[in-house]
């Protein structure tokens, strides 16, 4: 017979997470200039979907004050949303926890095309999610046939 343990003080994703950062590095666990803990791997769940011209980034941020502890930047051409979600609320009942909800550092990020600047990005926090859009970040971005000629470099024709 096997016995099953329900409450365990041990983060049940911990070794997870040691797996994984081993496997593909730090990129998973980046460190944020808003958090002084040790940064945990939290990824938030992300889509980017398109509005005509426009890219909207949605981050599910559930719990987080966003006016305290999430900042969204644009870095080196890149979308940038980070922050922390903190557990303030750590009382352990009996000396038992059981966590599902995952606490810390996280930051996602998002290339940009080269044409975007800051000022066509603006966000927004409504019912646990942040939403980015990005003005303009599709404009021109439907594809152009070029033209290709036969006969030697650069269009050149060959003489015979």
């Amino acid at each position: 017979m096997s016995s099953l343990t329900l409450w365990s003080r041990r983060d049940p994703f911990a070794e997870f997470d040691r797996v994984v950062r081993r496997a593909f590095g730090p990129y998973f666990a980046p460190a944020t200039p808003l958090s002084t803990t040790r940064p945990t791997g939290f990824t938030p769940a992300a889509e980017v979907t398109r509005d005509g011209d426009d890219a909207v980034v949605r981050v599910e941020l559930p719990g987080i004050d966003v006016d305290k502890d999430v900042a969204v930047e644009v870095d080196r051409g890149r979308l940038v949303v980070r922050g922390e979600r903190r557990d303030e609320k750590s009382e352990e009942r009996d000396g038992r926890t059981l966590r599902e909800v995952r606490y810390g550092s996280f930051q996602r990020s998002f290339a940009l095309p080269a044409h975007v600047t800051a000022d066509a990005v603006t966000a927004s926090y409504d019912a646990g999610v942040l939403s980015v859009r990005v003005a303009g970040a599709h404009a021109g971005a439907e594809p152009r046939r070029i033209a290709v000629t036969s006969g030697g470099e650069d269009g050149k024709q060959i003489a015979a």
